[in-house]
């Protein structure tokens, strides 16, 4: 195994990013069975308790299952349901019996972020991350602009894929698990650039949807998704809690 990261967050959450590195690349698949927590104690070098706390608290978020005098194992992923649900737009335009198209505009690593893609992803010091931009067709409309920033330390081989065949949610998904997700949505003029893409003129309304996901404590992407206000509504139904 290797050791715990470098960063100055507790034990315990560092204990709970090495366990999630581990599923999000695939050294821990589906219905693992985790070390023993005697093991990881040896290994990491740190406390029962710390490795206790840090495997209770995953097991409470679903991503672990702990079996009684078996051990404890990778859960299964569990559906999420939220206000906003983003899925993968490939199959809602599916859905509506339309085709999709996609067009990779942009496919990168970005070995020196600005300033605020560095605080986006809460980086102490400089380090590099993958960058997507995809346009999305429905009926050879487009109807989605796809900008992604991604932590490669996180998300292997995202500059690899080919995401005209593939979607990149799709990707994301298997890649790592998300822990925590922020959404904001705003409604902006379209850009010169963005106009272009969308085929729509420069100031036209658009709604923008902002996403964040985290892995544990690391930022996993920032995302931008830009509709076009008269070809895309957003919504959801949902189940209130019982009172």
């Amino acid at each position: 195994m290797t050791g715990l990261s470098n960063t100055a967050s507790p034990l315990y959450e560092k204990v709970k990013d090495f366990v999630l590195g581990n599923i999000g690349n695939g050294n821990w698949p589906q219905d693992a069975k985790l070390p023993s927590e005697h093991d990881l104690v040896s290994s990491l070098g740190v406390s029962r308790m710390t490795v206790h706390r840090a495997l209770r608290e995953l097991t409470a978020q679903g991503l672990l299952r702990r079996v009684q005098g078996v051990g404890t194992f990778v859960a299964p992923p569990k559906a999420q349901s939220t206000l906003i649900e983003i899925s993968n737009i490939i199959n809602e335009i599916k859905a509506r019996g339309s085709r999709h198209r996609a067009e990779v505009v942009v496919l990168e690593r970005i070995e020196h972020p600005d300033p605020t893609l560095l605080r986006a992803f809460e980086f102490r010091t400089r380090q590099p991350v993958d960058h997507s931009l995809v346009v999305h067709f429905e009926n050879n409309v487009p109807v989605q602009l796809e900008e992604r920033y991604v932590n490669p330390e996180l998300v292997k081989n995202y500059l690899d894929q080919d995401f005209t065949s593939i979607a990149t949610y799709d990707y994301l998904q298997h890649s790592t698990p998300l822990t925590e997700v922020e959404h904001l949505i705003s409604a902006v003029p379209a850009s010169e650039t963005h106009a272009k893409l969308l085929h729509i003129r420069e100031n036209d309304s658009c709604l923008v949807l902002f996403r964040k996901t985290w892995t544990g404590q690391t930022v996993a992407t920032v995302n931008t998704f830009t509709y076009v206000g008269s070809r895309y509504a957003l919504g959801s139904r949902y189940l209130p809690p019982a009172r």
